[in-house]
C-alpha cells in the first residue's frame, strides 16, 4: 500500500489527477464493454487500452495510487478523438467526455513532452489568437489575401509546400476561402421575421466559423428569419472554447465561457442557435464547465438550457422553411430548356397541323385544294403561329414535368449526435426538399477523424478512419455528402479528394438548404 500511494504522492500529474478526475464517474464505469464497438480508435486497433473502458481504468489506476502517469499514459489520453460515441451506447450514463477533457487538463500542466515549438503554438493558439475575435478577423483577412492575391499559386508551384508533412500540405489546399469580413460585417446585426415572429435567437457566429464559413452564417440568418425567427448577432461574443476543453485548457475555455454567457443574457435571446456541431456541443455543457463557479453557474445553467443547433431549431420549434430542387422548381414558368424548337409542336398540335406547316402548306378542311401563291402571307404567319403555341406548350411541360431525383447522403457531426443528441432533424430537413433521393450511408454516425484539430494532431489515426469513412460514402453513390460541423466538413472533402471521383460535392446542410429556398429573400 506504500508503494502505491507513493504513486501518487511523490508524482505532480499524479496528483493533479487525482484532484481533477471525478470521482463518481470514474466508479459509475461497470467494465460491461458497450463502449468498445462504438469506439473508433478501438475499432481501427483491437487495443483495450484505446478504448474508453480502458482510459478509464488507466485514470482510476493513476487516481487510486496503483500506477504513475508516465508517458505512454499520456499519449493513450492524447489518442482519443473525444467524439463521445462511446456515451449513447454506455448503459450507467458515464460521462466519459467530461473525464477525458478532465485528465488532458491535468496532463497540460504538468506535461514535458512538448517540444519548444509545439508550446509557442499552443500559446499563441489559446491565448494570443482564438480568444480575440479582432485578431482571428486578422489571420481571415491574412488568409483570404494569400488565397486571392496569387500568392498560393506561386508558393504551390514554387515547392515549398513539400517542405510541410503531406497532411499539412493537403488540408491547405482544401481550405475554403476565408476574409476578414464576418457576417456582421457582411449583413449586420438584427434581422427581422419573414411573417409572424416565433422567437428572438442569438446566432453564435463562431471564431473559424466567422472567418472561413462566412457564407453559412449568412445562410442560417435566412433561414431563420423564413422560419419565424428575428435573428440577433450579439458582437461582444467569442470564441466558443471547445478547442481549449478539449485540448486541456479548462482555464481558458471557461474564461470564454463567461464572456458568450455575458453577450447573450445582454441580448436577451429566448434561444441560442449554432450552425456548428463542435460549437454547440460544448455551448450546451457551460453548466458542467461552470458548476463550481458560485458566480455564473446559475447564468451557465440558463444560457446551456437555450442552446440549440439550427436544424433542431427549424424542425421542432420554428415554421420549417419551404424548398424547392433546385434548377427546376425554382424557375417554373421560365424560359424553356434550351435546345426547345418549334420541332416540340408535334407532341401538343394536331398532327396534320404541324406535318402540313412543315410541308410549307397549311392544313384545310376536307375538300379544299392548295393554297394559292397569293396566300404566302397567311401561310407563313401560320406557321409562325403554331410554333409559337408549340414553345408555350414546351414550356409548360418542363415546368409541371418531374425532374432527375439528386440522391444526397449525410455524414452525422459526432457531438451533434453524441452530445446534443440532435441527428434526426438534420434528415427531415433534407427530406423536405423536392426531387432528393435521401440515402443513409453506412455507419453514418461513425467519426470521420476530423475531431477538432485530431487530424493535425494524431494524423496517422484520422487518415485511416477517413479512409474507412469513404468506403462507405462513396457506395452511396450520392451526388452530395452534407454534414452539420465545419471541420467534418473539411475532413470529409479531404476524404473525397483522396478516394472521390469527382461526382461527389461535400456541404454543409445548412448551404444546401439555402439553395433550395423559397420565398422572399
Amino acid at each position: 500500500m506504500a508503494e502505491k500511494a507513493a504513486c501518487t504522492t511523490s508524482n505532480p500529474l499524479a496528483q493533479k489527477l487525482k484532484l481533477r478526475l471525478d470521482e463518481d464517474q470514474l466508479t459509475n464505469c461497470m467494465r460491461c464493454g458497450f463502449c468498445l464497438p462504438a469506439c473508433p480508435t478501438f475499432r481501427e486497433t483491437g487495443i483495450e487500452a484505446e478504448s474508453p473502458r480502458g482510459r478509464i481504468a488507466l485514470m482510476k489506476a493513476v487516481a487510486d495510487g496503483i500506477m504513475a502517469p508516465d508517458a505512454a499514459f499520456e499519449e493513450q489520453m492524447n489518442h482519443c478523438l473525444g467524439c463521445r460515441a462511446c456515451e449513447p451506447a454506455c448503459p450507467a450514463d458515464v460521462k466519459y467526455g467530461q473525464l477525458i477533457e478532465q485528465a488532458r487538463d491535468a496532463i497540460e500542466d504538468h506535461t514535458d513532452s512538448h517540444r519548444g515549438w509545439v508550446k509557442l503554438a499552443r500559446r499563441t493558439a489559446f491565448k494570443a489568437v482564438f480568444p480575440k475575435q479582432n485578431r482571428m478577423k486578422l489571420l481571415g483577412g491574412a488568409l483570404g489575401f494569400y488565397q486571392r492575391s496569387g500568392l498560393q499559386k506561386i508558393t504551390r508551384g514554387s515547392g515549398i509546400m513539400k517542405l510541410f508533412p503531406d497532411h499539412m500540405r493537403e488540408m491547405e489546399q482544401i481550405l475554403p476561402e476565408s476574409s476578414s469580413r464576418g457576417v456582421i460585417e457582411r449583413i449586420g446585426s438584427r434581422h427581422p421575421a419573414v411573417g409572424a415572429k416565433v422567437a428572438t435567437v442569438g446566432l453564435f457566429r463562431g471564431c473559424l466559423m466567422d472567418v472561413m464559413f462566412t457564407e453559412t452564417n449568412v445562410h442560417t440568418v435566412e433561414l431563420l428569419t423564413q422560419a419565424g425567427f428575428e435573428v440577433v448577432i450579439p458582437d461582444t461574443q467569442n470564441c466558443c472554447g471547445a478547442l481549449h476543453a478539449h485540448s486541456g485548457e479548462a482555464d481558458g475555455a471557461r474564461s470564454l465561457a463567461r464572456g458568450n454567457i455575458r453577450a447573450f443574457r445582454e441580448a436577451g435571446v429566448d434561444y441560442i442557435v449554432s450552425n456548428a456541431g463542435g460549437c454547440g456541443a460544448i455551448l450546451t455543457e457551460y453548466d458542467h464547465l461552470l458548476h463550481e463557479d458560485a458566480q455564473w453557474k446559475d447564468d451557465a445553467a440558463w444560457f446551456a438550457a437555450r442552446v440549440k443547433d439550427v436544424s433542431d431549431l427549424l424542425v421542432n420549434f420554428g415554421r420549417v422553411p419551404k424548398f424547392a430542387e433546385r434548377g427546376r422548381a425554382l424557375t417554373a414558368g421560365g424560359p424553356v430548356a434550351a435546345g426547345a424548337s418549334a420541332c416540340a409542336a408535334g407532341a401538343s398540335a394536331p398532327q396534320g397541323e404541324v406535318s402540313a406547316a412543315v410541308a410549307g402548306t397549311p392544313a384545310t378542311a376536307a375538300g379544299s385544294t392548295a393554297a394559292a401563291p397569293a396566300d404566302i402571307g397567311a401561310e407563313l404567319a401560320a406557321i409562325e403561329d403554331a410554333s409559337a403555341q408549340a414553345e408555350t406548350a414546351a414550356s409548360a411541360a418542363a415546368a409541371s414535368a418531374p425532374a432527375p431525383s439528386v440522391r444526397i447522403t449525410y455524414q452525422d457531426s459526432c457531438h451533434l449526435r453524441n452530445v446534443m443528441r440532435s441527428s434526426d432533424a438534420p434528415r427531415k430537413l433534407m427530406r423536405q426538399v423536392a426531387g432528393v433521393e435521401y440515402v443513409e450511408m453506412f455507419e453514418a454516425d461513425r467519426c470521420c477523424g476530423s475531431a477538432g484539430i485530431y487530424n493535425l494532431t494524431q494524423p496517422e489515426m484520422a487518415n485511416q478512419i477517413l479512409d474507412h469513412k469513404m468506403v462507405h460514402a462513396n457506395a452511396t453513390e450520392a451526388r452530395y455528402l452534407l454534414t452539420s460541423n465545419p471541420g467534418c466538413l473539411l475532413q470529409m472533402k479531404l476524404g473525397n479528394e483522396r478516394h472521390g471521383d469527382g461526382s461527389m460535392k461535400v456541404m454543409h446542410v445548412v448551404d444546401f438548404l439555402h439553395e433550395r429556398l423559397l420565398g422572399d429573400r
